[in-house]
């Protein structure tokens, strides 16, 4: 079974420093203790209203860390942009709303198929690796597939949320193979903590998860260093203990 990366989202540090202004805590010192921790990539959304992550954090990012840099972003022009621009090694698009606290539900990629059409062919032809946050169910996923989207990232928002339930399990399961069988490279995220996070690694299929509110969270009481090593723990004996099923 394929090693499951960890992709560390750091927008809610920008939070807490948005909160009060200023410059501190720093997100971009975030990525790179991340980076020290052990995870393999950086996941940041810019948001249309900039509540978490800004120009500059991303401008700096792009320039200062190592890591893989996956920019979530929705599909607007504005966006295209700024991802255009600053070459990230992955764009996520995602849907946002103005008055939702974080993202809620993934992208309809197929009734808004022919709008991401462009946004896709774009960061495509620029070398930008494009991913589609959806809801693990196959209309979705073979719209991604059809737009030529080479990832999709499965919604474990609705899992999570159903304390772990068998019934969500096997949606992310199932989708999950569906995916890779059409040729996408298969990541998920939303809502996952150190309790619930071991059936989801252990989907064979998935190459990556991206992590960021629960870690910055636990961070706050046993640090940023501490709860990344200790997701990672958990991603890898699950994974360990599914390859040797």
């Amino acid at each position: 079974m394929r090693a499951l990366r960890l992709g560390v989202n750091i927008d809610h540090v920008a939070t807490i420093r948005n909160a009060r202004g200023g410059e501190h805590p720093d997100p971009i010192r975030a990525a790179h203790m991340a980076a020290a921790a052990g995870a393999d990539g950086i996941t940041a959304h810019l948001r249309e209203d900039r509540r978490h992550m800004t120009d500059s954090d991303i401008a700096r990012l792009v320039a200062e860390i190592r890591l893989p840099l996956n920019l979530e972003m929705a599909a607007t022009d504005e966006m295209l942009e700024i991802a255009l621009k600053n070459a990230p090694h992955a764009a996520c698009i995602v849907p946002e709303r103005r008055a939702e606290r974080t993202t809620e539900g993934g992208l309809d990629a197929a009734g808004q198929h022919n709008s991401l059409k462009r946004f896709v062919g774009s960061l495509n032809d620029a070398g930008v690796r494009v991913s589609l946050f959806i809801a693990p169910e196959r209309r979705q996923i073979e719209a991604a597939a059809s737009l030529g989207a080479p990832v999709v990232e499965l919604h474990t928002g609705p899992y999570a949320h159903a304390d772990g339930s068998a019934e969500e399990l096997q949606r992310l399961a199932d989708a999950a193979a569906l995916a890779a069988s059409l040729g996408l490279e298969v990541h998920a995220g939303h809502g996952l903590t150190f309790a619930n996070v071991g059936p989801v690694a252990a989907i064979p299929e998935l190459a990556e998860l991206n992590i960021g509110h629960f870690l910055i969270g636990e961070a706050v009481f046993t640090g940023l260093d501490a709860s990344i090593r200790e997701m990672r723990r958990h991603m890898d004996e699950a994974r360990q203990q599914g390859a040797g099923a």
